[in-house]
């Protein structure tokens, strides 16, 4: 596998000034930038893929083992106080249960048969995405996780790093992050991780994007759990309506601070039609506006 090579430019550089190597190891993830742009064609094609099965119930579920699963949760996590995603659509199967995510779990990441058994229990089936993350592309958890689920009828996404793998193989959308070797041979927490997290993080904006909870660059599902995002929802009210700060801030706290919602009061719909209307649009705030359904 290319992640488990050696460069032989590096065999010495524990011997280099600090700021040498530190320089070098920066120079090195240049390598992930240029393997999520080589992937966008899969990434976009994975992104269509989900947001087309997902609907109004679909869950998305994020799969991995150590530092790849970690990344994985990590951007699923995100979802709910970002895009109000809701937690109950979301599930994490993580190679030794959660605490791994803070502790090395050893030799759960060869266990394919629990994940295909958190598959079975969780009830997978055709309204669901589940997204399985492994540099390597061998990983047996992951691997079991993205062919159990595949079984079932939900649609599979995998991110390796190394080409001809079974995890890409085994997946109905494979995307291929080429990263190569690592500056510390085999240790793919970083270009290889660092490719990961620029991935799932563009998967997932997109996905949001495609589902109707991003509204002109927007966070227009934004949750408001503290006053930073309570001001930040007021200005997305102001900044969509053209409203006064007073009268934006009025509204947003009137609709119980559901940016959404608020926009609709301020164009004038009353609160019972404008609910009527985000619901059949499921959130869908430019569809709402247009008067359209889902």
């Amino acid at each position: 596998m290319d992640t488990e090579g050696r460069l032989e430019r590096y065999r010495r550089a524990a011997s280099w000034p600090a700021e040498e190597a530190l320089a070098s190891m920066l120079d090195a993830q240049m390598g992930a930038f240029c393997a999520v742009r080589g992937a966008l064609p899969a990434l976009a094609g994975a992104v269509r893929a989900a947001a087309g099965r997902l609907g109004g119930t679909g869950r998305l579920v994020y799969a991995g083992a150590g530092a790849s699963g970690r990344l994985a949760v990590q951007d699923g996590v995100e979802l709910w106080p970002t895009f109000g995603w809701p937690n109950d659509r979301l599930l994490y199967f993580m190679a030794g249960g959660p605490g791994a995510l803070v502790a090395s779990v050893e030799g759960a990441e060869d266990d394919g048969d629990a994940a295909a058994a958190e598959v079975a229990r969780h009830g997978l089936g055709d309204a669901d995405v589940l997204v399985g993350v492994a540099a390597s592309g061998t990983t047996a958890y992951t691997r079991g996780a993205v062919a159990a689920a595949r079984a079932r009828g939900a649609l599979t996404v995998a991110f390796a790093n190394n080409a001809n793998t079974p995890l890409l193989a085994a997946a109905e959308c494979p995307v291929l992050l080429a990263t190569g070797p690592e500056f510390l041979a085999g240790s793919t927490r970083m270009v290889a991780g660092t490719a990961q997290k620029i991935a799932l993080n563009l998967f997932s904006t997109q996905l949001m994007t495609e589902l109707g909870r991003v509204y002109d660059g927007l966070m227009v599902h934004v949750v408001a759990t503290n006053a930073k995002l309570v001001r930040r929802g007021g200005r997305i009210v102001q900044a969509i309506t053209g409203a006064s700060d007073e009268a934006a801030m009025l509204a947003y706290d009137e609709a119980g601070r559901n940016v959404p919602l608020a926009v609709l009061l301020l164009d004038g719909l009353p609160r019972p039609e404008a609910e009527v209307r985000l619901g059949a649009a499921r959130g869908d705030l430019r569809r709402a506006r247009e008067g359209g359904g889902g």
